[in-house]
């Protein structure tokens, strides 16, 4: 393991708002923070968004940026992108940003039933092969989890480059009979130029590999829809 990596694992033991719960604490059925984020973490009451998947937490600060009334949680199971979301949340004083390092799948041990408000998806990995079209974050497993952990009404984003993810959330929106608050299939080409300001500059913010995929002419697709 190279020195970045254990430097950033060792500084992710200091930061305040990182958690990173063993595999044995969530299987326990107790975790501390469940249904405590807001009193335990950021010490007041607030609507509570998550990222799964966050990456390097560029979404999760940028969004936190552009709404302080509202609480941000990362969640990543990698610590070396974990800690350049932490490092970047303490140099820009953003204390409604948090991050927690573990695998999705164990979101139902980490969140209480309806503590979040929003969930965003940000280029989750695509699960290519139709033998794990159940990993992919939009599948009916997932969806079943969030509708759990969610406010009624809760809204999900995905914002994506692929457009088998795209199309396949589509589908499962469709057989979920779930609202559709907005699409687009080219967010840069069209829906930046018909919504709100405040909307055009969330779906503005860019990863540092979303870039990339545009740099390769890519379209990012987005779609926000909400759990009844």
């Amino acid at each position: 393991m190279g020195k970045n990596k254990l430097f950033r694992f060792a500084e992710n033991e200091v930061f305040e708002q990182v958690v990173q719960p063993t595999f044995g604490d969530l299987m326990k059925g107790d975790f501390h923070l469940k249904g405590r984020w807001n009193a335990e973490l950021f010490k007041r009451d607030a609507p509570l968004v998550l990222e799964l998947g966050c990456g390097r937490g560029e979404y999760t600060t940028g969004l936190a940026k552009l709404a302080p009334e509202k609480n941000y949680l990362g969640v990543d199971i990698k610590g070396a992108r974990i800690w350049r979301g932490a490092r970047t949340a303490r140099e820009q004083g953003l204390a409604n940003v948090g991050f927690l390092r573990t695998h999705v799948d164990h979101v139902l041990e980490c969140f209480g039933p309806q503590e979040a408000s929003e969930i965003w998806l940000t280029f989750s990995d695509p699960q290519v092969k139709k033998s794990k079209a159940r990993k992919r974050l939009t599948s009916p497993l997932f969806l079943a989890r969030y509708k759990q952990i969610l406010q009624p009404g809760g809204l999900i984003h995905l914002k994506t480059d692929s457009p088998l993810l795209y199309d396949y959330t589509l589908e499962q929106i469709a057989a979920h009979k779930l609202p559709v608050l907005e699409q687009s299939d080219d967010v840069y080409a069209d829906l930046v130029n018909r919504v709100s300001p405040a909307e055009q500059a969330v779906l503005n913010i860019r990863t540092y590999y979303e870039q990339m995929w545009l740099t390769e002419g890519r379209k990012i697709h987005y779609v926000r829809f909400a759990i009844p």
